[in-house]
């Protein structure tokens, strides 16, 4: 089995929701039971990709036969949850900031240690108060002429750490790899923030977007009696990350990725809500390694922007 990481980048509000909520908000985003963190459920990547490929035959290997015929032998390619790597939140200066947490980067950097082969991988940040936050050293574009950044109401001291814009740069690279996506590194650089797991917790729950809906009589366009409800999303600018796995069932790895790669060429639809412009995304895959189950053990990682074994 070989993998590679995703990275999810939301061009519009991106609403991968429950169905039905229990609170104050009817159609909340869907999030994970223990930690809160908002997702985007595989299944749903799998499917959106799934159709967008037109080859019938490359579908049918890659990701498997039809429903009338799925037990005929399953898909080549396995996709985890997109979990939220970043979270746009308005700032008093430069408008918006990419905010993270050590446990939100700890996990992604759990999964990129076995797919991703990095000489340096970043350090975690480690906070010590909820009242600071690590941004860059130099160019910040959201910190204040007294050293502080403020998203709504929260005030934080901006501690200027090495580890923050080595995690900056390692998103970056990754989500914006092409040449002409320089400038978008450096704002990923210059509005990279990393604030305490405990204002992030809080940050989950109120930085997301809600919108109220309604549904209009057809004859006299009034609201129907009954008819309002409130949708979460989250933001544009929003990123996720998870991974996806070839198992060579019947097609290879290369041919996975390959296909893949073809349908990431262009921005997708995923969620819900697509009519009213929601879930436009662009994804990009990173990284590969060969597994360590591979009857070459000496050669364990592959650089796949060279094609070239790297060792262990």
């Amino acid at each position: 089995m070989e993998a590679r990481m995703l990275f999810l980048h939301a061009l519009s509000p991106l609403h991968a929701g429950t169905g039905q909520g229990a609170g104050a908000i009817d159609l909340p985003v869907a999030r994970e039971k223990a930690t809160g963190l908002p997702y985007l459920p595989g299944s749903s990547l799998k499917g959106v990709l799934r159709d967008a490929c037109k080859d019938g035959e490359t579908r049918k290997k890659v990701f498997g036969p039809d429903k009338d015929n799925a037990h005929e032998h399953a898909g080549s390619v396995q996709f985890s949850d997109q979990r939220l790597l970043l979270l746009p939140v308005r700032s008093l200066k430069g408008t918006f900031a990419w905010v993270t947490s050590p446990y939100i980067l700890r996990r992604c950097l759990r999964d990129a240690e076995n797919i991703i082969y990095s000489d340096e991988a970043p350090e975690i940040p480690v906070l010590d108060s909820v009242t600071n936050c690590f941004v860059i050293e130099n160019g910040c574009a959201i910190t204040l002429d007294d050293h502080r950044v403020i998203f709504e109401d929260l005030d934080f001291a901006a501690v200027p750490d090495d580890s923050a814009r080595a995690w900056a740069e390692w998103i970056g690279k990754r989500i914006f790899p092409d040449d002409d996506d320089t400038e978008w590194q450096e704002m990923l650089n210059s509005r990279f923030c990393v604030v305490h797991d405990d204002v992030m917790g809080f940050l989950l729950e109120t930085a997301t977007e809600v919108f109220a809906r309604v549904r209009l009589r057809e004859d006299a366009k009034t609201v129907e009696n009954n008819a309002l409800w409130y949708e979460e999303a989250l933001p544009a600018e929003t990123i996720l990350s998870g991974l996806v796995f070839a198992t060579p069932v019947k097609a290879g790895p290369g041919e996975v990725f390959n296909t893949l790669e073809g349908l990431m060429g262009k921005p997708l639809q995923l969620g819900g809500k697509a009519t009213v412009g929601r879930g436009l995304c662009r994804l990009r895959m990173a990284g590969g390694g060969i597994s360590c189950a591979d009857p070459q053990p000496e050669v364990c990682c592959q650089d796949f922007s060279t094609g070239e074994a790297t060792g262990r």
